[in-house]
């Protein structure tokens, strides 16, 4: 169930952030991530570009996270894909760095737009210096790729204090938000 259940999601989610985009935020973004099913499917980036289309969202309204361990599997496959998903104006996003092999070569290799830097690091922030250091590290290496660097699981304002002072570009979190409806985040 997995295929039509993330074709559900990617299809409600851009039709959702459109409206957003037109009621909210003109330069409003939804991430989806893709389930290692999906990502295996040869007309992924085909679906991505029907369902831009058949929603009426611009490309830049959605971006695509596919967790490390996922993308070193066939790193020809997902180098391919991200330059087709780039092509189309689409951000893919590395998911969950840190927790896997976390290779620097492979950050290298993709061509990727964001990296989101996994919670386990964001939880131990003021407690934990070698988390500090090792968040310092990793953002500034996305620096010198060029990337957007994206903090998951911040929950406490310290953590918040912390990734501002190292220039994190955006961060995510029930710091900022539990889950809600659309509805409610609309409001």
């Amino acid at each position: 169930l997995i295929l039509p259940i993330g074709d559900h999601i990617l299809r409600t989610a851009c039709e959702q952030a459109k409206v957003w985009r037109e009621t909210v935020h003109p330069n409003f973004w939804v991430s989806v991530n893709i389930s290692a099913r999906q990502f295996q499917e040869k007309d992924l980036v085909e679906k991505v570009m029907r369902v831009l289309s058949e929603t009426g969202l611009p490309s830049s309204g959605l971006r695509l996270e596919i967790t490390e361990s996922l993308a070193i599997r066939d790193t020809n496959y997902t180098i391919r894909l991200i330059k087709e998903l780039n092509e189309l104006g689409v951000f893919t996003s590395l998911d969950d760095f840190g927790t896997g092999y976390s290779s620097l070569s492979y950050l290298k290799q993709f061509p990727l737009k964001v990296l989101k830097i996994d919670r386990s690091f964001i939880h131990d922030i003021r407690i934990n210096q070698k988390n500090e250091a090792l968040i310092t590290a990793i953002i500034a290496m996305a620096r010198s790729f060029d990337l957007e660097v994206v903090a998951e699981g911040v929950e406490k304002d310290e953590q918040l204090t912390f990734l501002r002072s190292q220039s994190c570009d955006s961060v995510q979190g029930f710091l900022l938000s539990r889950p809600m409806p659309a509805d409610d985040l609309t409001k």
